[in-house]
């Protein structure tokens, strides 16, 4: 049976941050394993490193990251010693003075930390390894958690690019989601940042939030627009209250059904063009002049945890509680549960929950997963030819694929696969056709749009 796109809209997908994606991950990826992988790493190689601070002030309904909320700074601080003692595990686990080209803070919210954690932090990673030229150290910011002096830590600590949340400036859309960030907040952080020479922003925008209106997520983007960040990510609200039990407090009834959502994404896309941004992947948003759209130009751009990246770093090592990490042998992921955390680390261990190591199938796939993503097309013959395979490798795709090509999803000419720009918004339902895992298992998604 043909699905219309509104119904290929609606199923469920992952977001293909990774491939294998992290519900195929297992505990036959341990602690040892992992400690291998590193040891194999070539020193001549740059790594990225990505740190996860799982706590907030307050819970945000719309959220789904691994967070708790914390009335005292007590927890933060003992946190902040496993971070160090991670770190200073990993370094003294490479092979060698290894050098960093990206860092990305995450969470939960990295600026609770104090000014003198962060600092030590950074300031042992510095001890520790080298960085690029033009390194990127990046930080997620809940405006409504930093002050000047916080914000000139983070300069200090020579953090070049900050992420900030805001999702929607309507009160009415903010008290849904319990999240009141006024516009004018918004405003003084972003002037404060650039005094303080931190100039590369990015902002996150939702559709699909409860009360949420084509209106008022135009006015976002044109507020944010006034704000003048470098970019923009619009992603979709993934209403899974089945894994994070505080999205229960957003009622059913009050989420925009299928059809709004589209409305939601394409005239927030179409109005982010019109301002001039280039648009990079399907959620992701650019200054002409950024390096994101550089990257996708060149057809270096990349995609891991964070979304799209410049980074081409072959390994990201994920550092935190449920942090993950990728290498070239597979992928891994830290615990979560901060108690298990600790007690790995305090025995000397990573703290290595579960992953899986990469087959050559699944690197083949990862490939084209991640071209689609990032450049919405890619060279099936190629990717076939370079492990010494046929494009009928990939028959039981093309099959499929046929469908999408009838309705004018995508091309496909001569084993090179376009998406057009009907069907950019459903590249993650395209994506979904090459993943095995898929079936397997019982992992539940987001909707694709």
């Amino acid at each position: 049976m043909t699905l219309r796109i509104s119904d290929k809209a609606n199923l469920s997908v992952p977001r293909y941050t990774s491939y294998p994606t992290a519900p195929h991950f297992s505990g036959a990826v341990t602690a040892e394993i992992y400690k291998g992988w590193l040891q194999t790493l070539n020193p001549d190689e740059p790594l990225s490193l990505y740190l996860h601070v799982p706590f907030c002030k307050k819970m945000c309904w719309y959220c789904g990251c691994n967070t708790k909320v914390v009335a005292r700074y007590d927890p933060v601080s003992d946190y902040a010693d496993l971070l160090r003692q991670e770190i200073s595990l990993l370094s003294n686990t490479l092979p060698g003075r290894f050098r960093i080209s990206h860092i990305h803070w995450g969470g939960g919210t990295p600026t609770i930390l104090s000014g003198d954690d962060f600092t030590s932090i950074m300031s042992l990673i510095a001890r520790e390894f080298d960085y690029t030229e033009n390194a990127e150290r990046a930080i997620e910011i809940d405006p409504r958690t930093v002050d000047r002096q916080k914000i000139r830590t983070l300069a200090e600590a020579d953090i070049n690019r900050a992420s900030l949340g805001i999702q929607d400036f309507s009160p009415r859309v903010q008290q849904a989601i319990n999240r009141v960030q006024s516009y004018e907040l918004t405003e003084e952080v972003v002037h404060t940042l650039r005094q303080a020479g931190i100039e590369k922003l990015n902002f996150d925008l939702m559709y699909g939030l409860p009360t949420q209106t084509v209106e008022d997520i135009l006015r976002t983007v044109d507020l944010s627009h006034q704000l003048g960040p470098n970019r923009i990510a619009l992603f979709g609200y993934a209403h899974v209250p089945w894994m994070k039990s505080h999205m229960k407090l957003i009622k059913d009834e009050d989420l925009p059904d299928t059809e709004a959502r589209l409305q939601q994404s394409e005239w927030a896309a179409q109005r982010l063009l019109d301002l001039g941004y280039k648009q990079v992947g399907f959620d992701h948003f650019a200054s002409v002049t950024d390096d994101m759209v550089l990257a996708l130009e060149a057809g270096t751009l990349q995609r891991n945890f964070q979304g799209y990246t410049t980074d081409t770093a072959t390994t990201l090592i994920g550092i935190g509680a449920s942090s993950i990490g990728k290498s070239p042998m597979g992928y891994v992921q830290n615990s979560t549960p901060i108690h298990d955390y600790k007690a790995a680390l305090e025995h000397g261990h990573f703290p290595v929950a579960k992953g899986i190591e990469t087959t050559i199938d699944d690197d083949m796939r990862r490939q084209v997963i991640e071209r689609l993503m990032c450049d919405l097309s890619v060279d099936l013959s190629a990717i076939a030819a370079k492990y010494d395979q046929e494009l009928s490798y990939f028959s039981v795709e093309l099959e499929a694929l046929s469908e999408f090509e009838e309705e004018g999803l995508v091309i496909l000419t001569n084993g090179k696969l376009s998406i057009t720009p009907s069907g950019r918004q459903l590249v993650r339902v395209i994506c979904a056709l090459f993943d095995i895992y898929l079936d397997q298992g019982l992992a539940r998604h987001s909707k694709a749009v």
